[in-house]
């Protein structure tokens, strides 16, 4: 009788696939956890203890270790001499192997997890099956994905193909791979003190060595450009530290058009910026700059406000909000032709609301990440990491009494109450537009952005070039710059423009001459002794 080998560490499906193997003259040989899940199903099941002639040890970390095992599933056959090999030891060939891996990327996850935790959740037996039988994938099948039972027990009816082997195959390294990804990049944020092993804190060196393992999402349509290629992928290894959500790779598309490559660079700034935000806010993004951000009492409030910071820009924008989309908003969002739109989630009878807009896409986010991590970027022939930019000195309010570590008011007059909360509101901005960067804003929404010139005067030059085109007055507004003022010529820009009051980074060598032209324009100017470029 053929025999299949069943340890799964994720139990989903596993009584239905032993039924189903039993059904077609299967022996099936199990582990203890999922020996004992088949049993109380009512499944007849040989324990590996049986086979081997040995107990499970030390705790269950050695069970399957043995070559009564590895033999019966490595034995080729169209070999005479494996088979003869295995028969004077009385080994028995496996013929299917099932093998999912201990939880480690999820244990990893827990902020409470010690190193002696994650230890005990290093699986050494199983990624051994698993390579023992993709590596013999001609002659054993090899599952590590209970979404692919179903398959290949309608394979066994008709004959398993070559392909599909094969694909099973590769899809079991691709585990084990993401696996010891995580493993190897878990370990290398700990560092031995005091001799006790404790996770790195930030500020510490990147590891020697990242291993990633990317699990495909799907297809995009394409690349930037038609002619070129585009693919969206999970780290499936995990990374250092991985804190927080599961981003974009646990996201779903609830309508609309086909996600492209373009629409998630677009969709992933704007949900870095209201993710700054814990009020309801909404931001409105074109070519991966923001046109308008807001923030309000409720989700449609700083939608609307940040739809109409600049309305001839939001057209075919894409657009974020870091609150669920009900009724009010989904009606508000359909006024205008958006491109794509993430929010947390969308409240039941929404759909039929957004469907009036049926090519918009609509993307639920669910777990996207608001702690701080570490992201990748390619340049040719390289990899760079670096940890994610978060405006950390920006989330409690600033006031002239209370502000974060390194900041300074330069000026001889110091911003009033409400200039304040516009200085933070558009430093939190500032921090997401391409550099050079300008803001300017109020309180409660951006009033013009200049993103991305070379110059600073040219970034103001730009803002106030839309403020004029949407007719919004900035007299009496507050700015913001991502970098210092390497010249005065930028702060007489932005007080010929309106504003009244500036926070900028400093360290610029003519700071002194910068902080006079501020003084000479009774502007109140606010020094952070921190930089958030974005490239």
């Amino acid at each position: 009788m053929p025999r299949a080998l069943l340890s799964v560490s994720d139990k989903t499906g596993i009584v239905e696939f032993g039924r189903g193997l039993l059904a077609r003259g299967y022996t099936l040989v199990s582990t203890g956890g999922t020996a004992r899940v088949l049993v109380d199903a009512g499944l007849r099941v040989t324990s590996v203890a049986d086979v081997t002639g040995f107990p499970e040890m030390l705790d269950g970390r050695v069970k399957t270790l043995h070559p009564a095992v590895h033999a019966g599933i490595l034995a080729r056959r169209d070999r005479s001499g494996d088979l003869a090999a295995i028969a004077r030891q009385g080994i028995a060939l496996i013929d299917v192997v099932a093998v999912n891996l201990y939880p480690f990327a999820e244990t990893a996850r827990r902020r409470d997890a010690v190193f002696e935790d994650l230890i005990e959740q290093i699986d050494i037996g199983g990624p051994a099956l698993v390579r023992s039988a993709a590596k013999n994938f001609r002659d054993v099948l090899v599952v590590v994905d209970p979404a692919d039972y179903p398959r290949l027990l309608a394979a066994l009816d008709e004959g398993p193909t070559l392909a599909l082997r094969f694909e099973l195959m590769r899809r079991a390294f691709a585990h084990t791979a993401a696996y010891d990804a995580a493993i190897a990049n878990t370990v290398a944020a700990f560092r031995a003190r005091d001799g006790a092993l404790e996770r790195g804190v930030a500020g510490e060196a990147a590891p020697d060595w990242l291993d990633l393992s990317l699990r495909k999402l799907g297809d995009l349509r394409y690349g930037e450009n038609p002619h070129q290629r585009g693919a969206w992928y999970a780290v499936a290894g995990g990374l250092p530290p991985g804190e927080g959500g599961d981003g974009f790779a646990s996201a779903s598309l609830v309508q609309g058009l086909e996600l492209s490559y373009t629409n998630l660079l677009d969709l992933d700034r704007a949900a870095r910026i209201v993710l700054e935000f814990d009020e309801p806010a909404a931001a409105v993004v074109k070519h991966t700059n923001p046109c308008g951000v807001a923030v309000g009492a409720s989700a449609v409030e700083a939608y609307v406000r940040a739809r109409d910071a600049d309305r001839l820009s939001a057209f075919g924008g894409i657009v974020a909000l870091n609150r669920p989309i009900d009724a009010e908003t989904a009606a508000a969002l359909v006024e205008t032709k958006l491109d794509a739109v993430v929010a947390p989630a969308i409240e039941a009878g929404v759909e039929g609301l957004l469907r009036r807009r049926p090519r918009m896409r609509v993307v639920a986010a669910g777990r996207l990440a608001s702690e701080a991590g570490v992201e990748l970027r390619t340049v040719l022939g390289a990899v760079l990491l670096q940890d994610r930019d978060r405006v950390a000195e920006a989330r409690a309010r600033w006031t002239a009494g209370a502000l974060p570590d390194g900041f300074r008011v330069a000026t001889r007059r110091q911003p009033t109450p409400e200039e304040w909360d516009g200085l933070r509101f558009a430093w939190r901005v500032a921090a997401h537009v391409k550099s050079n960067a300008v803001v300017f804003a109020n309180a409660a929404q951006t009033l013009a952005v200049g993103a991305g010139q070379m110059s600073r005067v040219d970034a103001v030059n730009v803002a106030v070039m839309t403020a004029r085109r949407g007719n919004v007055d900035l007299t009496g507004s507050v700015a913001a710059t991502d970098g210092f003022f390497p010249f005065r010529d930028g702060v007489d820009a932005l007080a010929a423009a309106g504003a009244t009051a500036v926070v900028q980074p400093g360290g610029s060598v003519r700071d002194e001459e910068v902080i006079a032209a501020a003084d000479a324009h009774g502007l109140a100017m606010v020094l952070t002794g921190r930089r958030h470029f974005a490239h």
